[in-house]
């Protein structure tokens, strides 16, 4: 649903994603597991109870399938198109860079990058928030996970991304059709990649001739980490990891951004609240690794951001072996689709499903409660949850600290409509007006 939106002392209702709430509603004439196109067409599910069933099994279901229409982007061996022990191999060696502990390294790196953004915005003009954040979260992903000669490069390698993500933002199907008929957009797209890999392929030759020397980030554990074997990467296999790390982390994080400052800007009691907690917890310094936990609300906010506008509406499995769902058996060769979108407002789970409200997530709220694994599911679940969950959080903290802390927003009038099908952000963008800059 669009949404006409602005801060006049009205306020602004949650925005519905009109494909996710057609199938929500096929889904309350025709129950939790809905079939369409026969034997090898889709199966769409819904609810906790099929959620965690799916979750549960594994082993049944087949990636390479399901998201092939990403290999444009991603590659063949990305662990996001990975199966089985290919999967294992290549999460083992990229999960060391991702765990907290290392991702509290990056903390200052991100609230670098987001003083830098905010230190480009004037007050009394416009901006685009979504576009503003989502290339700083690039540079500061790109910086954090392979260091400051590739981030150097960083709106460069968002200008050779942005034909295959354009290319991959629909329907999987819509992307063979774009191979097959090698159409002007299936073209831009490979041009693009030509120039993505050459810059990446001559980061890893720097990064082997170096060896240990590399550094202390994703790409250097990537070129010199051994699996149990004692066997590396290939170049093949590190690029296909390095683009899904980048384009994943910001192309999902940036939408979450935007969708928080929506938010944060249509509640000014919201704003209000989380800059006093800032102010306190750290006065008008960034925020450092060790004042995270002193910032629970704001990581209410994020959590309710992505309760109410998932990235991922859907998620896909490939159904390879004979799979039962609220009693329905559903045979290998179908596509089976979990929407995070549709479980995350289930009023049978939630209080007041379509409000904005971060103190459901505060422990010592009234409305505190805690969901399990398969009823909140902003980032997946089971062995193949996203491996970049506890960065993308981080870093959606750390910049909106900044964000309450330094700047005054309004929303004027505008038209907000969601949309994307690998990402769900502002169509238009998000258009704020700066009152103040500190």
């Amino acid at each position: 649903m669009a949404q006409w939106a602005g801060t006049k002392g009205n306020r602004v209702s949650v925005l519905s994603y009109r494909p996710a709430e057609v199938l929500g509603r096929c889904h309350d004439r025709f129950g939790p597991v809905l079939r369409v196109g026969g034997r090898r067409g889709f199966v769409y599910v819904r609810g906790e109870a099929a959620n965690a069933a799916v979750f549960a099994a594994s082993d049944r279901f087949r990636w390479e399938e399901a998201f092939a229409g990403l290999v444009p982007v991603d590659g063949p061996t990305s662990m996001i198109v990975s199966d089985g022990a290919e999967h294992r191999r290549r999460r083992r060696l990229v999960q060391p860079a991702m765990h907290h502990r290392q991702v509290a390294h990056y903390v200052q790196i991100m609230a670098a990058t987001a003083d830098e953004a905010i230190d480009g915005l004037r007050p009394g003009t416009d901006a685009d928030a979504y576009a503003v954040f989502r290339a700083a979260i690039r540079r500061s992903t790109i910086h954090a996970l392979f260091g400051p000669e590739l981030a150097a490069d960083a709106d460069v390698l968002g200008r050779s991304l942005q034909p295959l993500l354009d290319l991959v933002d629909g329907l999987p199907a819509a992307t063979q059709w774009h191979r097959r008929l090698r159409t002007p957009a299936w073209q831009r797209a490979g041009r693009a990649r030509a120039m993505l890999d050459r810059r990446i392929r001559a980061e890893i030759t720097r990064a082997r001739l170096l060896g240990p020397r590399a550094g202390d980030h994703v790409l250097a554990t990537l070129v010199n980490g051994r699996d149990d074997d004692g066997d590396g990467l290939t170049d093949r296999e590190i690029r296909d990891q390095v683009v899904t790390l980048i384009a994943a982390g910001y192309e999902t994080t940036s939408s979450a951004m935007a969708w928080a400052i929506y938010s944060l800007a249509t509640e000014p009691h919201v704003w209000a609240t989380a800059r006093a907690e800032v102010r306190d917890a750290v006065g008008d310094r960034p925020p450092g690794p060790g004042d995270l936990r002193a910032l629970p609300y704001l990581a209410a906010v994020v959590n309710e951001t992505l309760r109410l506008y998932p990235p991922a509406v859907v998620t896909a499995r490939h159904v390879a072996q004979d799979f039962e769902v609220e009693g329905h058996l559903i045979r290998p060769g179908a596509t089976l689709l979990l929407s995070p979108y549709l479980t995350h407002r289930m009023p049978e789970y939630w209080d007041r499903p379509l409000e904005f409200r971060p103190q459901r997530w505060l422990p010592g709220s009234a409305e505190y409660t805690k969901p399990g694994p398969a009823r909140y599911l902003p980032f997946g679940g089971g062995p193949h949850r996203c491996i970049g969950a506890t960065m993308a959080t981080t870093e959606l903290i750390v910049m909106l600290a900044r964000v309450v802390a330094r700047l005054d927003l309004t929303l004027p009038a505008q038209r907000i409509r969601p949309t994307g099908f690998a990402a769900m952000r502002p169509r238009e963008g998000l258009r704020v007006h700066v009152t103040a800059r500190r």
